[in-house]
């Protein structure tokens, strides 16, 4: 039996933890899905959480294209610091508050797709060498596929078993 890639664990736990994140939110009665719950957290409901991962996503995308045009991406974003990151998450939550569930759950299924397509692009050395690409500065392609992916998904997950307990 050959091991997998790193590679071909991050889509396939990447994929099985996006799967478990929707399957959370379809225990729910699709009636009172929409509810947000008494919390002191940033996310209250199913699509803050859903809009949080999205946005990461879309934020992802942008500095790929721009790193592989050969460009430095503004990383988190233009006017943010990873020391300001609550601010930059206080306005994502606040951007994606007109948005009903059922969009925020298209919107994630396809910047779902588009990451792993991405994925699917490069070999397992190229997401996993260290400075292979020069706009990861120390770092490798795959921690920034996993901390927009499967690990988010986790994260989203644990969220969105307390908002499902608490409706």
């Amino acid at each position: 039996m050959v091991a997998k890639s790193e590679k071909e664990i991050l889509l396939l736990n990447s994929d099985k933890n996006f799967k478990s994140l929707l399957e959370i939110i379809e225990s729910v009665p699709s009636r009172k899905r929409g509810i947000s719950i008494e919390t002191l957290d940033r996310d209250k409901n199913f699509r803050d959480v859903l809009m949080h991962l999205y946005e990461w996503q879309v934020m992802l995308e942008r500095w790929y294209r721009e790193g592989m045009d050969g460009d430095i991406p503004f990383i988190p974003a233009p006017g943010y610091k990873w020391s300001t990151i609550k601010l930059l998450n206080i306005q994502i939550w606040e951007n994606y508050q007109d948005v009903k569930l059922i969009q925020a759950i298209k919107k994630l299924k396809l910047s779902h797709e588009r990451i792993m397509d991405l994925i699917r692009l490069h070999t397992n050395e190229e997401i996993m060498t260290k400075k292979y690409y020069k706009w990861t500065k120390t770092s490798n392609l795959y921690s920034y596929f996993a901390a927009n992916t499967s690990n988010h998904y986790i994260w989203a997950i644990k969220k969105c078993e307390v908002i499902a307990k608490s409706i």
